[in-house]
């Protein structure tokens, strides 16, 4: 191979590892930001580790909502119709929290099974579902 061919060559596949490794870093940064969550079910068959912070969605079981007296704790689950999941949460909930309605929660499992919010966010309309959360909730009301 000519000296030249050969130095093409070179920068060619310098290039092309500059750019895998460009095409890596920015996949590594959009992992570490993706908000996806799961349902109660999803939770249960993922085997998710207690600690790590995730985010769940469903709705908020019926008859599952108790605030306390003399603070700002609130205990309600969250269900996707087969499962319920028992969480907690210290703050002031949305506007639109309410028991039968959809909602997302921010936080971690408990070595206990229970799961400790640091943020809960209430779906705007009870009538409209993305279709991503329409097809978990109807896949988990198969199971």
């Amino acid at each position: 191979m000519r000296p030249i061919r050969k130095k093409r060559l070179q920068i060619i596949c310098l290039m092309v590892l500059a750019l895998g490794g460009a095409v890596a870093c920015i996949l590594y940064a959009l992992k570490q930001n993706i908000n996806a969550f799961y349902t109660p079910s999803e939770l249960i068959q993922q085997q998710i580790v207690a600690g790590q912070t995730i985010r769940i969605g469903g709705m908020v079981a019926t008859g599952s909502v108790k605030h306390s007296e003399d603070s700002l704790d609130v205990a309600f689950s969250v269900t996707d119709f087969t499962h319920q999941l028992p969480v907690t949460y210290t703050g002031v909930l949305p506007n639109l929290f309410r028991e039968g309605k959809g909602v997302v929660v921010q936080g971690q499992l408990s070595s206990q099974g229970a799961f400790v919010a640091t943020q809960v966010l209430a779906k705007h309309d009870e009538n409209y579902m993305p279709p991503q959360v329409a097809k978990k909730m109807a896949k988990a009301e198969a199971l």
